[in-house]
């Protein structure tokens, strides 16, 4: 195990937290939004009508699909060397990284590959790789689950098949060995980009082993699963707001929830957030037939049972597991040393 950590790289609780706090100031900004679309009264009424016994079934949902992505976070270690790793501090690293995901373009999880060089040894850049690996899986997951509801309305084939592409032409060309390094060699005389591309192999030789078609295919029949699950819990979801219990609606809260899932993560925004949920909202009234109030309710309802139950965990974890995280604050400079630093 290895205590180091590379250099310039802060896992202070103040770093992580700055990093943080415009997607949670996003967050509060979106659920009001919703809640005025759908008209402030309706969505109310509804909230307080709806059966909340029906939102711990969503959460047990949410863990299955938490449970399936930690075991497949555990094979992928595996996949890149890390074969002795105590699984309870791995599991407080798969799930400390949840709350990263409200960072601006997701970039605070580089804080989970950090933790795992801290732990194991394994260079940053390498965890990185694992953790791109996670998403892109992720990703095709969500998209196979979308397969039947873009059948279903064309209209969504054009986004559902340039995000497809992408995915699929970055595992490609990760498995063309020789392509990648020739591009690796000819950015190493790149004035620029030339000093940053010890990592980039190191991230490359990460992508090329979680890429290969067995991990890859493992990953995603994985993320299928778990992702299925959270649509599961979707649909219990709509049929406590009044919506008929019936195979249209579950098919449809199996696709929605994975489309905007993937809209989301395309978007860049800190956890998705009013990316997924215009798309939640939007797509049930466009394709489910849902009152606006009804998709405005039903949106704030499943991501408090996803987004928002996964950054709670999370940050659950971080109380408990400082150390391991090294999530200590940073010490306070001398005096003297202040007046050096301004």
């Amino acid at each position: 195990m290895s205590g180091k950590t590379s250099p310039n790289l802060s896992t202070s609780k103040s770093s992580v937290v700055r990093k943080m706090v415009p997607g949670l100031l996003l967050g509060i900004v979106v659920m009001v939004v919703l809640t005025l679309l759908g008209d402030v009264r309706e969505v109310g009424a509804l909230l307080q009508a709806f059966d909340w016994r029906i939102f711990p079934l969503a959460l047990l949902f949410t863990l299955f699909n938490y449970t399936l992505r930690f075991l497949k976070w555990q094979y992928y270690l595996h996949q890149v060397g890390v074969r002795e790793f105590n699984w309870r501090r791995s599991l407080q690293i798969f799930v400390a990284g949840f709350p990263l995901a409200v960072t601006p373009g997701k970039v605070g999880e580089i804080f989970k590959g950090i933790w795992l060089e801290q732990q194991t040894g394994l260079p940053v850049a390498r965890g990185v790789s694992l953790i791109v690996a996670e998403r892109v899986s992720d990703g095709l997951a969500v998209l196979m689950l979308s397969v039947l509801g873009v059948i279903a309305h064309p209209q969504y084939w054009p986004a559902f098949g340039v995000i497809f592409g992408i995915l699929l032409a970055g595992i490609i060309i990760s498995q063309i060995r020789p392509l990648a390094l020739g591009i690796l060699a000819f950015a190493e005389r790149l004035p620029l980009i030339g000093k940053a591309v010890p990592a980039l192999r190191e991230f490359y030789e990460g992508s090329f082993v979680l890429f290969r078609p067995q991990a890859a295919l493992m990953g995603v029949g994985l993320g299928t699963i778990s992702w299925f699950g959270e649509g599961i819990g979707f649909y219990f979801i709509l049929t406590g707001l009044g919506m008929p219990a019936n195979l249209d609606t579950f098919s449809n809260a199996v696709f929605i929830l994975a489309f905007s899932t993937v809209v989301g993560a395309v978007s860049a925004l800190p956890g998705g957030l009013g990316a997924s949920e215009a798309s939640i909202a939007g797509m049930l009234v466009l394709v489910g037939g849902a009152a606006p109030a009804i998709a405005s309710a039903a949106t704030v309802i499943i991501r408090l049972a996803t987004l928002w139950f996964g950054v709670t965990l999370g940050l659950i974890t971080w109380a408990f597991s400082t150390r391991l995280l090294n999530l200590q604050e940073e010490p306070a400079l001398p005096a003297n040393r202040v007046a050096e630093v301004e």
